[in-house]
């Protein structure tokens, strides 16, 4: 299963590379080219990818980045998870998906094959189980990470409420875990994964005793103000994740150069968060 082998490659670099690709991020020797906006950003991911693939556990692509510029930018979206996965990499599509069975049906077709291929998906399950149950047939190849408990500071108005004595978060993580025991490979997690912020180190460890059997995908390092002291207590007891940096890692190269060895810089502060995290295990 899919969490099996993204678990292996977290043991040696826990590192989820975000190519969130913004056009501002990228060097002037790019932008000046007579590319395609869509062909620049290609160009640009493409070298990232070069530069880092043996440094980390995965990349994930957020599609709203590649959406915005029309067909240009989903034809990038699309080459861009090709090239990763032409790479040996573990490709997560950030799509956030969440809508009643018959219309996830077809978002499960159109991210779990064809042109908008991926390995994992992100999906939001405030629809219940309803908008999650489609996927279910793809899950001995490919993975889920359910949305549990996000880094952004306004989850809170409804992430934290209460429902029966309890906030929401944790009985969506407990929902998410049932939902998961069917899907639990070699490596005793499930394919279906959560999201959870490493923002709430305090929340993330209860979400943690009640999700055993789930690997997660860990937004908020870097720009959003997590390090890698967070993200030690949330591996207390050995990797459960991946963590993620986007801006924090395609931006590097800004104020250093805007030629073509920008990649260089994108490397040197993947290696920097990798051993940031490994330093504190």
């Amino acid at each position: 299963m899919i969490m099996d082998d993204l678990f292996a490659r977290a043991k040696v670099s826990p590192v989820c590379l975000g190519l969130d690709t913004r056009h501002e991020y990228l060097p002037q020797y790019l932008k000046q080219s007579k590319m395609t906006v869509g062909e620049q950003i290609y160009e640009f991911n493409k070298k990232i990818i070069d530069a880092t693939a043996e440094m980390v556990a995965c990349f994930k692509v957020q599609i709203a980045c590649y959406e915005a510029l029309g067909l240009d930018g989903m034809a990038c979206y699309s080459k861009t998870l090709q090239y990763a996965k032409s790479k040996g990499a573990i490709v997560i599509a950030d799509v956030k998906r969440g809508d009643i069975s018959s219309t996830a049906k077809q978002y499960a077709q159109g991210h779990f094959s064809g042109d908008f291929e991926a390995d994992i998906i992100t999906v939001n399950a405030y629809m219940g189980e309803d908008a999650v149950s489609p996927y279910y047939e793809y899950l001995d190849k490919k993975g889920l990470f359910v949305l549990v408990k996000t880094s952004n500071p306004s989850g809170v108005d409804f992430q934290d409420k209460l429902t029966d004595g309890e906030p929401l978060y944790l009985t969506t993580a407990k929902k998410v875990s049932e939902w998961g025991k069917t899907f639990i490979g070699n490596s005793g997690y499930s394919s279906i994964g959560a999201v959870v912020g490493c923002t709430y180190p305090s929340e993330f460890t209860k979400i943690k005793e009640l999700m055993p059997n789930t690997f997660f995908l860990i937004p908020g390092y870097g720009a959003q103000g997590g390090t890698g002291k967070d993200i030690a207590e949330v591996f207390k007891g050995g990797i459960c994740g991946v963590v993620n940096s986007s801006r924090g890692l395609i931006t590097a190269h800004k104020g250093k150069t805007e030629e073509a060895d920008f990649a260089d810089y994108i490397a040197i502060a993947t290696l920097d968060m990798k051993k940031d995290i490994l330093k504190w295990l």
